[in-house]
């Protein structure tokens, strides 16, 4: 793997941190700016809907920008974004800067996992596209328990001051090791906006949204799960983060090559196993032992749907990869608040703590039947295939039309 691999992975783990770590401020920032914890819960949610909107935004407005320079940009203002949150004032302008900082997060991955498929040998771009995402699962071992911890320790402004710092660094990484890719590769924004109309594509982000909404749905409340149903002390929850941080970092480089080989039947298996898990971890939550277990299967079985449906998505967009690439992370995030809503009824309902994985369950099925029927129906015959020679659908076999490759 090139160095600028690194500097992707580097990106996404400023990324990832910042993401995440306010879940575990919340009670800091809530007492400092005088409101409740339920209020404060808001800075999250404002992260979230910052992704939304800024993937297809921002992607949009620079897709005629070389790839460099977009993702320069776009570090730049998660840096601005960050120091802003550091520097509030008051509850409404750290919102603000929340908001600000989530703006940059899905493009820069969308465009990110274009450049790293672009920076290697066709039979490699799927682990291509996992390095990069590794990052964003070594942020949730060490990143988010570090910065808390630090936040918990010398206020939750040093936090972001860090994470700040942390994306200067990413700049820097990105100025130096990322090759400028050759320029007549964007598509302008009438191309991209119709790749993202295609059947295919709207089919994988449908999966996105419904099948990694089932690992939400859990990993919200996971620390309510822990100590509540299995007995875990309070301060053992940032250990059981950090295990579904290692799960999700085992799938990370598990899924890379399982996705060059075989693309969809990558994305049914995690797909099935993800649903299993689900099914299976009501039960293991009530040992101390074998929930942690669950813990780390959770995150390596979630995280390996994410892979192959990133590429899948850039596959099927054929010449206008990047706004559906970026388009992704938005059904990322729209799978992370409907997990969280749907978790939350069903223990407000009273079905039990151990509930949302159930409920995860069904919502995976949801998406693995999505993902099947999509299969189903890009095999009709004259249905249109963009699968690349060697990150193809149905294994070495496929070999229907050639992607290009800088």
């Amino acid at each position: 793997m090139p160095l600028a691999i690194l500097a992707l992975a580097v990106s996404a783990f400023g990324i990832g941190t910042a993401e995440f770590v306010m879940m575990g401020l919340l009670p800091n920032v809530a007492g400092d700016l005088g409101t409740s914890v339920p209020t404060a819960g808001y800075l999250v949610s404002a992260y979230a809907l910052g992704v939304v909107v800024g993937a297809p935004l921002l992607t949009a407005l620079g897709a005629r920008l070389p790839r460099k320079q977009m993702l320069l940009l776009l570090m730049g203002l998660f840096i601005v974004g960050n120091f802003g949150s550091a520097l509030a004032p008051g509850y409404w302008t750290l919102l603000a800067g929340r908001f600000v900082s989530g703006l940059p997060h899905g493009a820069f991955f969308g465009v990110g996992a274009v450049v790293a498929s672009r920076l290697v040998a066709p039979e490699r771009r799927a682990r291509a596209v996992a390095g990069m995402f590794l990052g964003l699962t070594v942020a949730n071992i060490v990143g988010v328990p570090a910065a808390t911890a630090l936040g918990q320790h010398l206020g939750w402004r040093a936090t972001f001051m860090v994470v700040a710092a942390v994306g200067l660094l990413a700049l820097a990484a990105l100025g130096l090791l990322v090759p400028r890719l050759p320029e007549g590769q964007q598509a302008g924004v009438g191309p991209e906006l119709r790749a993202l109309r295609e059947p295919q594509v709207v089919l994988g982000l449908l999966t996105a949204v419904f099948g990694f909404a089932g690992v939400f749905a859990v990993y919200s409340y996971l620390a309510s799960m822990m100590t509540k149903v299995t007995g875990y002390s309070d301060s053992s929850v940032t250990l059981l983060l950090a295990l579904f941080g290692i799960g999700m970092t085992l799938g990370a480089l598990a899924v890379g090559p399982l996705t060059d080989r075989a693309l969809r039947p990558t994305l049914y298996g995690s797909l099935a196993a993800l649903t299993v898990v689900l099914v299976v971890f009501p039960f293991m939550a009530h040992d101390k032992v074998t929930a942690a277990v669950a813990v780390v299967l959770l995150g390596g079985v979630g995280f390996m749907t994410t892979t192959p449906l990133q590429v899948l998505v850039m596959n099927k967009a054929r010449n206008a990869p990047t706004l559906a690439s970026a388009s992704n992370h938005s059904a990322f995030n729209l799978a992370n608040a409907g997990g969280a809503w749907l978790g939350g009824a069903a223990i407000s309902a009273g079905w039990g703590w151990t509930s949302p994985a159930l409920v995860g369950a069904v919502l995976a099925v949801v998406g693995l039947g999505i993902a099947v029927t999509a299969g189903v129906l890009d095999r009709r015959p004259g249905a249109a295939s963009t699968v690349s020679p060697v990150v193809a659908e149905g294994g070495p076999r496929v070999r229907d039309e050639v992607l290009e490759h800088s």
